[in-house]
């Protein structure tokens, strides 16, 4: 379907004009929810646009945003492209160097920033850009440079007093075919690599992605759209735009640690995740039966075994409808309390959300989709309906996307929503694009009934010294369905055999070790009664998985994988090539004794 090409605060704005609730933006800050109405939205949008414009920012210069969720990191992105400057987003957990080099790289004209904390890392070198004409804190600074946000806000307050029409005047000259944002991606590898995404190239894909969300706009009191992703990620990104366009209140919390107390705060009525927050959830719920024992205990598996059987596309019918049933009302409504008791359903991209786990949140009443895209994509290409979920797939492609797999499992993508090229890297930009325009999305896939699966990034399959290729996404994800694993790295590049690093969800291994009368002993990542304990976890997915995919060895890890760390993506994703070379000596300790038994051979 063609969309007429439009802006992406023209969509926004259409979504403030059939607002109706107290709260338009609420914003957890030190605990406490700060609640942002729609008049105080639209008069500070207006106002640090011509704040902005007033500091000399122009159609097509670069604003760059470091911020945490908030209300604020809206009223920025609304107001840089209400003057068609554009919004170059920075995740709050970027290093000193890769803030450094996006500034650089982007020309960066104004630099806006939340706190002196996120400040610290790039407050040395602002001397050295030159690109950087003014600092903005959000929040205040203790620092001479930045400029008080307040202060931009009375200034541009000013402009609108001398001139009252030019803030819509500079909106008019904004066209759907102009640079909205730059986003750097945080990628698995290399340098991050600006793209270029116009205001037509969002807009199109919000469009099309509200085709499919499992609601409507009619909010009704007490729905509440709850947000955690980052905002500098595309993905959650457009979900607020989905959001603001059909008029739902959005909650933004300030740490996921604490989301389970969000829940019953917000009581949200959806939210978009990645598998990772779910993955934590199924797997607490899975433990949490242990706290039961008898009769009690066993209908609490009962329902959770029967949970990861079902199947949304064909539910049961007959006397599996009555067990369902039966399991609803007993186990399943009770969970369903865990996320406050209001929600309709989540949407999880990103990452590959493993088919039990599909199953499972669908089973107990929560309507769970999968969506598939990149920043690239803007991001969304394809996503489930409430009436098309298919296990294991990532839905089917949106109505102005077209998809292909190559000849070699890649999948190409053409559709209005894909970017312009790569900021400033031409070289870059024809690799990801095939002669004829298809983008090349780096991912192995395949089409079944217009229904899109994803094997694994391209990247990622490797081939063993056996000639054997392996996908290792689809046995990491398996390995984390145990709850007594909390991340996996499944290796085996040019090796006979596949092995693992596993971080073991040590909490829950703690727990189930003690209900058996052991208890921990040194480090755990040692301790014999663990190892055995994730030997049996990985033995029961070697059952499910062609001998040359079985998992031979593994090392436990004692430190989860993080973001911080740097060995995961702002959206969890692992770094693979990080992860290798800060374990190379875990790794090589899998295949040595099996090398020097060749060799003896």
């Amino acid at each position: 379907m063609a969309y007429e090409p439009t802006t992406i605060f023209s969509e926004i704005d259409k979504g403030l004009e059939k607002h109706d609730k107290n709260v338009l933006i609420a914003t957890k800050r030190n605990g406490s929810w700060v609640e942002t109405n729609k008049d105080t939205f639209k008069q500070q949008v207006r106002n640090l646009a011509l704040g902005l414009y007033e500091l000399g920012v122009r159609k097509g210069d670069k604003v760059s945003l470091h911020s945490e969720n908030s209300a604020e990191w809206v009223i920025c992105d609304q107001a840089i492209l209400s003057i068609g400057a554009v919004n170059v987003p920075i995740y709050t957990t970027q290093p000193g160097e890769q803030i450094k080099y996006i500034l650089e790289n982007s020309e960066a004209k104004v630099h806006i920033v939340s706190t002196d904390e996120l400040y610290a890392d790039t407050q040395p070198m602002m001397d050295k850009l030159d690109s950087v004409e003014a600092v903005i804190s959000i929040f205040g600074s203790e620092h001479s440079g930045p400029r008080d946000f307040e202060e931009i806000l009375e200034l541009g307050a000013k402009a609108n007093e001398e001139n009252p029409e030019l803030f819509e005047q500079l909106k008019k000259e904004v066209q759907p075919d102009d640079l909205a944002t730059l986003i750097y991606t945080s990628g698995t590898t290399g340098d991050p690599k600006g793209v270029m995404l116009t205001h037509n190239n969002i807009a199109s894909n919000l469009k099309a992605s509200l085709e499919r969300v499992p609601f409507d706009d009619t909010v009704r009191e007490g729905e509440r759209m709850l947000s955690y992703l980052p905002l500098s990620h595309v993905f959650e990104r457009l979900i607020t735009y989905m959001y603001l366009r059909l008029g739902y209140p959005v909650y933004y919390i300030e740490e996921v640690d604490q989301i389970r107390d969000d829940f019953e705060h917000v009581k949200p009525f959806y939210f978009a995740t990645v598998p990772r927050l779910i993955e934590k959830i199924h797997t607490g719920i899975k433990v949490r039966g242990q706290e039961f024992s008898g009769l009690k205990k066993r209908l609490y598996y009962w329902a959770i075994n029967l949970a990861e059987d079902y199947d949304p596309e064909n539910p049961p019918t007959g006397l599996g409808a009555i067990k369902h049933k039966i399991a609803d009302k007993l186990i399943y409504s009770k969970i369903r309390e865990l996320f406050g008791g209001n929600l309709l359903g989540v949407v999880s991209g990103g990452a590959a959300l493993s088919p039990n786990l599909f199953r499972f949140m669908n089973a107990i009443g929560l309507i769970c989709m999968q969506g598939y895209g990149l920043t690239e994509t803007s991001p969304v290409l394809s996503v489930n309906d409430k009436d098309h979920l298919r296990v294991g797939s990532s839905g089917y492609p949106l109505s102005n996307v077209d998809i292909k797999i190559a000849e070699d499992g890649e999948i190409l993508a053409k559709g209005p929503n894909v970017m312009q090229g790569y900021y400033n890297n031409q070289q870059k930009t024809d690799e990801v694009f095939t002669d004829d325009g298809w983008f090349r999305t780096g991912d192995v896939g395949k089409l079944e009934d217009d229904y899109l699966f994803i094997t694994d990034r391209k990247k990622s399959v490797f081939k063993l010294s056996t000639g054997k290729y392996v996908a290792p996404q689809i046995i990491e994800n398996l390995l984390i369905e145990s709850g007594y694993i909390d991340q996996a790295v499944v290796i085996g590049y040019q090796k006979k055999f596949c092995s693992a690093l596993i971080v073991p969800s040590y909490d829950n291994v703690k727990q189930r070790l003690e209900s058996r009368g052991k208890s921990l002993s040194g480090e755990p990542s040692k301790d014999p009664a663990v190892r055995e304990l994730i030997q049996r976890e990985v033995d029961k997915v070697n059952r499910e998985l062609s001998p040359w995919e079985t998992v031979k060895k593994f090392v436990m890890l004692e430190d989860a994988f993080t973001i911080e760390s740097g060995e995961l993506t702002p959206t969890h994703k692992v770094k693979r090539p990080v992860v290798k070379e800060r374990y190379a000596d875990e790794i090589d300790s899998m295949y040595e004794e099996s090398e020097e038994a060749e060799a003896t051979e």
